[in-house]
């Protein structure tokens, strides 16, 4: 029997393309993506590469804000103790000029225990973290304050800069992530430990009643301007974990997109399936019906 050789040709491509979609819908389904390569669907290929490249950013600004709060904070405790010792300092400067005469020995005393508090407070604005010091500005790797106690009164000097840091959002908000000890601690005599030397300096030498209150005066202002650098670090630790919570909660929206751009649904690949191989077998029926596997054959 002669068979038309376009019925031959056209039954020859619809089993090739038969074939063809079984495989790509058993790959789809074995796979769970509908888009493997760009020829697939260059359209969801080029938004899934900018969905991926929002992702990427929002992770990597996330696990930014995870070091930073943490570093934020470690300072934000150590301005605690910080106000701890510095409030210590001032009971005791008030305490030691109440009115009542002090004799050498006891004035000696409270400057003794002012000391203490002085290199505690010292040893807390050269706290580091992870090898890095919290309160030198840009120069982490330098103890941000030296003591001289060789001048009188003691000096303290800073020998970090003053440049303030901060971390960028994905919106392009920056948020300030440091204190530079300066505008912490003071500099050149200024600040809570100028003011700390000042007063141990004072009490040490038996200065007058109105001297030593002037001296407590500025280390309570000094206190205040520490405590006010601390609110702005309090309000960077609260921007920076109020974004990252955002941005998480934007990244997994994102990723569910991208994930739908590309991925396949099982139930409907499973239904096309289905539908191709029933179609397939149809057209193999075909063939045998015909009674010969070589199409080709039947055209002669």
């Amino acid at each position: 029997m002669r068979v038309d050789p376009n019925y031959v040709i056209n039954l020859t491509a619809a089993l090739d393309q038969s074939a063809s979609q079984e495989d790509t819908l058993t790959s789809e389904l074995s796979s769970g993506l509908r888009v493997a390569s760009l020829s697939d669907d260059p359209v969801a290929v080029a938004q899934s590469t900018l969905l991926g490249g929002s992702i990427a950013q929002d992770d990597t600004f996330v696990q930014t804000a995870s070091g930073e709060s943490s570093l934020l904070q470690v300072t934000d405790s150590t301005l605690g103790d910080v106000v701890t010792q510095v409030t210590s300092a001032i009971s005791a400067a008030v305490a030691g000029n109440n009115g009542t005469a002090l004799n050498a020995s006891d004035l000696a005393s409270v400057a003794q225990s002012l000391s203490g508090i002085r290199d505690q407070v010292l040893s807390l604005a050269n706290t580091s973290y992870q090898g890095q010091y919290l309160f030198a500005g840009s120069q982490g790797s330098t103890p941000p304050f030296t003591l001289d106690t060789a001048t009188n009164p003691a000096t303290a000097t800073y020998n970090g800069d003053n440049s303030i840091q901060y971390v960028q959002t994905p919106s392009g908000q920056n948020i300030q992530v440091n204190l530079p000890g300066s505008t912490v601690f003071g500099a050149a005599g200024s600040g809570v430990l100028g003011a700390l030397n000042q007063l141990i300096s004072d009490f040490s030498s038996g200065a007058a009643s109105t001297t030593l209150t002037a001296d407590t005066g500025a280390l309570t202002t000094a206190l205040g301007q520490l405590s006010s650098q601390r609110s702005v670090l309090d309000s960077s630790l609260s921007r920076l974990q109020a974004t990252s919570t955002y941005v998480q909660t934007e990244e997994s929206q994102l990723t569910v997109a991208q994930s739908t751009l590309v991925s396949a649904d099982p139930a409907t690949v499973a239904s096309q399936l289905s539908m191709a191989e029933t179609q397939h077998q149809a057209l193999l029926s075909v063939i045998n019906t015909l009674g010969s596997s070589d199409l080709f054959s039947l055209m002669k």
